[in-house]
């Protein structure tokens, strides 16, 4: 599992929902404590790339990751934990808002990642699948 969060090339396989037609232009991820992150994404319908960035305040391979998302003024904070659990393992993401207004602005514009979550997840799933080794 973690792998699958901290490899660019099974990032690339997951992280964009195909229901939202957008597509990795690039995908630079250097996951360590103090390592950052660049995601370039292209739709359709805009003229020019997205970039969304940040640092990675905290890793603890295989258990947990804390990132920044700077990509706007009021960007969260997230966490992600992994624990592993009868042979399955227990996923929990939160994310930080710096304010109240921040998460109602990100929830009216749907960036906060709650649309995406479940497709993602699924997307997700099927890339582990790929990754067990007998």
């Amino acid at each position: 599992m973690f792998e699958a969060w901290t490899k660019p090339e099974l990032l690339k396989r997951w992280w964009t929902p195909p229901s939202f037609g957008i597509t990795f232009v690039s995908c630079e991820a250097d996951v360590r404590t103090g390592g950052t992150y660049r995601f370039v994404f292209s739709h359709p319908a805009a003229e020019e790339p997205m970039a969304f960035f940040g640092r990675y305040l905290e890793v603890t391979p295989h258990s947990r990751i804390v990132w920044t998302n700077e990509e706007g003024e009021e960007g969260p904070v997230t966490t992600v934990t992994f624990e592993e659990r009868g042979g399955k393992t227990l996923l929990v993401l939160s994310e930080l808002y710096p304010s109240k207004e921040a998460l109602d602005e990100a929830i009216a514009s749907g960036s906060s990642g709650t649309g995406a979550a479940p497709e993602q997840f699924a997307l997700l799933d099927e890339v582990l699948v790929t990754l067990v080794r007998p």
